[in-house]
C-alpha cells in the first residue's frame, strides 16, 4: 500500500453537491487544478473514492514531491518555499527530507502549516489533458485513480 497519495482537483466549483464540495474542502482542494498530499489512510481513501468524479489521484514518489515543494509550495504571504525556511527546524532540515517524510505519509501537508501552505496551485497542463477531463481513468479519462498522474502534474508545473 502507498505511504500517501498525490490529488488533483480537475473539475471546477460549479455544479457541484455539497458533499462533494464540504469533501474537497476537507482535502483542501477548494479551486480548480489545486493539487495536495494526503496519508494513505482508511478514511482518505473512502474521501478519495467519494469524490472520483471531480479528482484524480496516484502514489507519491518522492521526486515528484520535492518538485512540487521547490516549484509550487508556497509559505507565509505566498511566499516560494526554500531551503533556508527549514534551517531552523530539527524535525526537516532539507526540502528533501520533507518530501520523503510526505510521500511516505509519516506527515500531512496540513500538519505543515505555518511553514507550508497545505496545497500547490498549478496551471492547466502544457499541451492539453491528452484525454477525456470527463471520465474516469479507466474510461479513457483522467479521473479517479490515474497512473499517467505524474507525467500530468509536471506538466502543470511549468
Amino acid at each position: 500500500m502507498a505511504g500517501a497519495y498525490l490529488v488533483v482537483r480537475i473539475k471546477g466549483q460549479a455544479d457541484v453537491p455539497h458533499w462533494a464540495a464540504t469533501t474537497m474542502r476537507l482535502l483542501c482542494l477548494e479551486k480548480k487544478y489545486r493539487a495536495t498530499i494526503v496519508p494513505a489512510r482508511e478514511n482518505t481513501l473512502g474521501m478519495l473514492d467519494k469524490v472520483k468524479h471531480y479528482v484524480s489521484w496516484h502514489e507519491a514518489d518522492p521526486e515528484l514531491t520535492r518538485e512540487l515543494l521547490l516549484e509550487k509550495g508556497r509559505g507565509r504571504g505566498y511566499r516560494k518555499l526554500s531551503e533556508a525556511d527549514l534551517e531552523g527546524r530539527e524535525d526537516y532540515r532539507s526540502v528533501g527530507e520533507l518530501a520523503n517524510a510526505l510521500s511516505g505519509g509519516r506527515v500531512s501537508l496540513s500538519g505543515l502549516r505555518p511553514l507550508v501552505k497545505p496545497w500547490f496551485a498549478l496551471s492547466p497542463p502544457r499541451r492539453g489533458f491528452g484525454r477525456s477531463t470527463k471520465r474516469l481513468y479507466g474510461q479513457k479519462g483522467v479521473l479517479g485513480a490515474n497512473r499517467e498522474l505524474p507525467g500530468l502534474v509536471r506538466r502543470m508545473m511549468g
